[in-house]
């Protein structure tokens, strides 16, 4: 397990961390949100022990970070934000000293090296220098190394950034296949990597949580929840949004701009049954018809503006 107390960091007047406690147990995948700025790379570096706290502790897998620096670091593989590097190596050289570091020697050391490196797929660009290496190879490079030694732990900071659409699948299955004996938090701005592989979501804004559940409960607070999506064929636009308009439960119906209607409840409500039946009723030739979970970046836009930071600071 990962855990920390009142985890603190503080440069001079400035707060970057506030007293952040939270735990997280394995077979978890946390994602970790916040706009720029709200100290999510700052919280990671404390966990992985890249940097002291001001006050508080972490702990990683029963050790403490401070205390027993050497033992809480061999659980953790940590990927930085901009997967830094030696730029004069190739991957080969770089995953050998790496391997090295961690204590791997023999054969040992060569399985897992060969595994690795075929699990991010660095067979091509093994003897190329990491420098010449595009910004994609370079961020698998430093995914490769945080995953070498198959820790118990894994900090993922922005682990898919600079990766094109099929780079980004193959990461996420990578991570989801890891997930179930491993504890992993991963830093992104991305909300579509909340849903792709996390269980988990924290949303943080100037080193404080605002939120901290699972993705479909974070949608849940969005104001399309259970919004009823519906496209009609050979119906009046209008009459149709006049008679969606007046059902109970409805609070808007939108326009949604490429020729379909979208029916917001009331407080979450689930209206699908209403919606249903009015369009049975009108003998309505339905074309599509589906039920929205929410939005997770409105959600996200509404806890981190200064209404959801109002809340905090009180």
């Amino acid at each position: 397990m990962i855990e920390t107390e009142r985890l603190t960091k503080r440069y001079g007047s400035l707060v970057a961390v506030d007293q952040l406690s939270f735990s997280v147990g394995q077979g978890e995948v946390l994602g970790f949100l916040g706009p720029n700025g709200a100290g999510k790379s700052t919280t990671m570096k404390m966990i992985a022990g890249f940097l002291t706290p001001t006050e508080g502790r972490a702990t990683v897998c029963g050790f403490d970070v401070e205390r027993d620096p050497v033992k809480a670091k061999a659980q953790i593989g940590y990927l930085p934000e901009g997967a830094p590097s030696y730029g004069e190596m190739t991957p080969a050289s770089f995953l050998d000293f790496i391997a090295r570091v961690r204590g791997l020697s023999g054969s040992e050391k060569e399985r897992r090296t060969a595994q690795t490196v075929e699990r991010l797929n660095l067979g091509s660009v093994i003897a190329q220098p990491i420098d010449t290496l595009s910004k994609g190879y370079k961020r698998r490079v430093g995914l490769a190394q945080a995953i070498l030694h198959d820790p118990h732990v894994l900090i993922l900071d922005e682990p898919t950034d600079g990766l094109d659409p099929n780079q980004k699948h193959e990461v996420r299955s990578l991570i989801r296949e890891m997930a179930a004996d491993k504890i992993i938090i991963i830093s992104t701005h991305i909300l579509e990597e909340v849903h792709a592989v996390c269980g988990r979501a924290i949303i943080i804004a100037r080193g404080r949580i605002l939120a901290d559940d699972t993705p479909a409960a974070l949608e849940a607070r969005s104001s399309r929840h259970n919004a009823v999506s519906l496209r009609l064929s050979e119906v009046p636009f209008a009459d149709a949004q006049t008679r969606l308009a007046s059902l109970d439960r409805v609070r808007t119906v939108e326009d949604t701009g490429d020729g379909g209607l979208r029916v917001v409840p009331r407080d979450g409500a689930f209206i699908l049954p209403e919606v249903g039946q009015l369009a049975m009723k009108q003998g309505w030739h339905v074309d599509e018809l589906q039920v929205e979970s929410g939005r997770l970046d409105e959600v996200f836009r509404e806890i981190t503006t200064q209404a959801g930071l109002a809340e905090v600071r009180s």
